[in-house]
């Protein structure tokens, strides 16, 4: 059902100092940072060869990487994302396997313009799983 890892993403505390790191440091290709109001985040995408890395940083105070920072100051992972080619078929085919849609179960678009879902990190070894269509 999953695809490729579309990417790894990184919550941030300075979102500047993590982005210069990756093109400065590693000679990473960083793309700008664009808002995600609906996620109530900031992400930044650094191209790989064979994947992405985004970096994620809050958006307002409800944003679910405030919460996640305060916890881990330093930052840290936060979730990955694989891709699937039908995310309704995927979400129903989890749901069915006893897996739990995080939120309503209904996709939102994310920050590639494509519908996406996020899965209990309870229910996958403790790792907040995102699902996106493509």
């Amino acid at each position: 059902m999953i695809g490729r890892l579309n990417h790894v993403a990184i919550a941030v505390p300075d979102l500047t100092a993590a982005a210069d790191q990756y093109r400065n440091t590693l000679g990473a290709k960083v793309n700008a940072p664009q808002d995600e109001p609906d996620h109530g985040v900031t992400v930044v995408f650094i191209e790989l060869p064979n994947t992405k890395i985004e970096l994620l940083y809050p958006l307002g105070e409800n944003s679910p990487i405030k919460g996640f920072l305060e916890k881990n100051p330093a930052g840290g992972i936060h979730h990955i994302c694989y891709e699937v080619d039908d995310i309704l078929a995927a979400r129903d085919h989890l749901i069915a396997s006893g897996a739990r849609v995080l939120g309503t179960g209904d996709p939102k678009i994310g920050a590639h313009g494509k519908p996406v879902l996020f899965l209990h990190p309870k229910d996958f070894n403790g790792c907040l799983v995102e699902l996106e269509q493509v």
